[in-house]
């Protein structure tokens, strides 16, 4: 952390001018509450009353559930269509039919077929993790200089050992890197869904504190979703520094 400290010290020069400008109206004090009060609001709504704290941790169960789903879907694939031809045409035209089409235009099918409930949301959170992964691992299997694969055979690696023991490591950092995005796109998702479909979630929250407007509630809301994509991006990175310390790169700090 100690060598992002002008990125810290810059959010926290907006964060003042904003205080300071809200205090003296220079700009509408009730649509852009003082940095103080919104503070306040995020301190109730965490710790006194617990509301902002209740929604956030369906958020949390879907994000991590269909981000979960994904992994375990998109990596086999990615690794059989780098591994085998037939598999990569097979998949490969419906993949790039389905991957642009944006994951909320999914949304009002999938609560045609499964509601408006937690099952939905997690299907598009799903949908939307699955195609970075995909073509993320793909991309890496792709990219593994030969020479690996053939030195394994000339030791008499077999092909389940070689996809296990040469061609997963060696595709790992894109896979990862997939997985990365992947969770951005998650929280991004997760939010729009509960927005249009929520009764619970933070961006059921944040979407119902504009209603009735309790704008300081809104803030809060909306800046806990910046902390949160921050902390779930850092913890990331730690995860992916340890499974790629052979690399010999590290987190900075």
């Amino acid at each position: 952390m100690k060598k992002r400290w002008p990125g810290f010290l810059l959010i926290a020069v907006l964060l003042i001018l904003w205080e300071i400008s809200s205090a003296n109206t220079w700009i509408d004090p009730i649509t852009f509450p003082r940095v103080s009060v919104i503070f306040a609001s995020w301190v109730k709504t965490i710790w006194t009353s617990g509301e902002l704290l209740r929604q956030l941790l369906p958020s949390l169960g879907r994000i991590f559930a269909g981000f979960f789903f994904a992994v375990v879907v998109a990596v086999p694939l990615g690794l059989l269509m780098g591994t085998t031809p037939i598999v990569y045409r097979l998949l490969e035209p419906i993949t790039e039919f389905i991957r642009p089409i944006p994951s909320s235009a999914y949304i009002p099918v999938a609560i045609l077929f499964l509601g408006i409930g937690n099952e939905m949301k997690i299907f598009v959170v799903f949908l939307a993790c699955t195609f970075p992964i995909l073509l993320n691992t793909y991309g890496g299997v792709r990219g593994i200089d030969p020479v690996l694969i053939d030195t394994g055979r000339t030791f008499g690696v077999g092909r389940l050992k070689t996809l296990w023991q040469i061609i997963l490591p060696a595709s790992m950092p894109n896979i990862l890197t997939g997985m990365r995005i992947s969770l951005g796109i998650a929280l991004i998702v997760a939010v729009v869904a509960e927005m249009i479909t929520g009764n619970s979630g933070i961006g059921y929250f944040i979407l119902d504190m504009q209603r009735i407007f309790r704008v300081p509630e809104m803030f809060a809301g909306i800046f806990t979703l910046g902390l949160l994509g921050f902390f779930i991006n850092y913890v990331f990175l730690r995860i992916e520094g340890h499974f790629l310390r052979w690399r010999g790169t590290s987190v900075e700090t």
